[in-house]
């Protein structure tokens, strides 16, 4: 069926998927708002089958299933991180005590996805009414670019082993405000790490850690409704795909970022928001568009 016609359908064309996998797998991790972007990229090329309130339902069930590709991503990296974490969470449970470091940070990562599952629940209707609009996605683009770029310039005094109950709840806390499309998920608690103390490294790591509960856990809870209800038809093909892609350049883009912030800092980010958002605005103001 040729491309045009899918999308009236209400179908999703592979291509399609393909390119907003990519999105969904370097924006996840990358700190520039994968949220802001699956809205931005079908806007600014005009693919009708993600936009439009005719469509809400599918580009919501499309967004679960690009989260599950960049939820495994970040399972495969940390692979190794994460099974001896699960292993101290669960003999912690069984001991009923928090004995050893391992121990202690499965329970703070628990505790840092609380506030995002709490306001996520409680404002899911506003969020997804009233914050995925193309100007704010811009404005938050820039304004929390800004934002990164002063909190990187402060000296580092954290390692990782610094993580305490009081830095999982500000953290948490950050990561709440990246419901908001435009904000970045990754972005904000780097940022909020940054001004805690930590050096680009662990705020990195920690940020990655903490994207295991909070994103694992709205994906079960919206995968389930997904299984319940069933794929759309004929958007298999799209969906698989699109799985794929997120989880391949979601990978690629944790051990870009890795890698950077090991040796610079994060100003390539900071410029790419700045740019991206005042184009955005640009394109919105534009008599052609």
């Amino acid at each position: 069926m040729p491309l045009l016609a899918q999308a009236a359908a209400g179908h999703i064309p592979v291509v399609h998927a393909i390119v907003l996998g990519i999105t969904q797998g370097l924006s996840e991790f990358l700190p520039i708002s994968s949220s802001g972007h699956l809205i931005l990229v079908p806007w600014l090329f005009g693919w009708k089958e993600l936009t439009g309130p005719a469509n809400v339902d599918l580009n919501k069930t499309f967004d679960v299933a690009l989260h599950v590709g960049t939820f495994l991503a970040v399972i495969a990296y940390f692979r190794q991180d994460l099974a001896r974490l699960a292993v101290a969470g669960i003999t912690s449970v069984r001991h009923r005590a928090v004995r050893t470091p391992d121990e202690r940070l499965a329970w703070l990562l628990l505790l840092s996805a609380v506030p995002g599952a709490v306001v996520g629940a409680a404002l899911e209707s506003v969020i997804n009414d009233h914050l995925g609009q193309i100007w704010l996605i811009a404005v938050m683009l820039i304004v929390f670019g800004l934002v990164l770029s002063v909190a990187d310039r402060l000296p580092s005094r954290l390692a990782e082993a610094d993580f305490g109950p009081r830095q999982a709840v500000i953290m948490g806390l950050a990561q709440a405000v990246a419901l908001s499309p435009g904000v970045s998920r990754s972005g904000i608690t780097m940022t909020a790490g940054r001004y805690l103390g930590f050096d680009r490294s662990s705020a990195a790591r920690l940020s990655f850690l903490m994207s295991v509960p909070i994103t694992g856990g709205a994906a079960l809870y919206k995968g389930l409704g997904l299984v319940a209800d069933g794929l759309p038809p004929g958007t298999g093909a799209a969906f698989l795909w699109g799985i794929v892609a997120s989880g391949v350049t979601g990978i690629a883009a944790v051990a870009l970022l890795m890698r950077v912030v090991r040796t610079q800092s994060f100003r390539p980010f900071v410029l790419y928001r700045l740019v991206a958002g005042a184009a955005v605005l640009v394109v919105l103001a534009s008599p052609l568009r």
